[in-house]
């Protein structure tokens, strides 16, 4: 299965749907928000897809953001998740809580992690711990780093950046 992984997208609603959009083309229906989108107005950019979200450090209107999920019938975003998808366990949290990160890492039971935080893009295997780091980069914040989605094909097992240097 194909999904489509974004991060921190900073209240940025240009390039959350122009990351949207990248999605629908590819054919992604399924989607991973690893945290800090910031205002429940990026969470409604949301609807009709199926999403997961976690919270990040930057989202601090826990209340509202979890309404806006509410509103477009998603669960409401928690500190972490454990999803298994297509028979794949596959655990996301926002990484700004570097003990919660390792101990999902050292937990053995996912195959793929993915996070966010760092803004910077991730695709680690961490054999010793049989998982798959992946952070899809960020679609929004002050850094002037380029912007980035993921796309997680589990079935092949990879892992495709796409990044939009052009994004503010």
């Amino acid at each position: 299965m194909k999904i489509g992984l974004l991060s921190d997208t900073h209240n940025s609603r240009d390039n959350t749907r122009r990351a949207l959009d990248v999605f629908r083309e590819r054919g992604v229906s399924r989607l991973i928000h690893c945290g800090d989108f910031t205002s429940p107005e990026i969470i409604l950019l949301f609807a009709g897809w199926d999403v997961t979200f976690v919270f990040g450090n930057g989202d601090y209107a826990q209340a509202e953001l979890s309404d806006a999920a509410r509103q477009i019938g998603v669960q409401p975003p928690q500190r972490s998740r454990e999803l298994e998808i297509d028979g794949v366990r596959i655990g996301v949290t926002h990484g700004h809580d570097v003990d919660l990160l390792y101990r999902m890492m050292f937990s053995g039971r996912f195959t793929y992690l993915c996070h966010g935080h760092t803004h910077e893009r991730r695709n680690e295997l961490r054999s010793a711990y049989r998982v798959r780091l992946i952070n899809p980069g960020a679609l929004g914040g002050s850094c002037p780093q380029s912007r980035s989605i993921a796309l997680l094909d589990t079935a092949a097992n990879s892992v495709e950046f796409i990044e939009f240097p052009q994004w503010a």
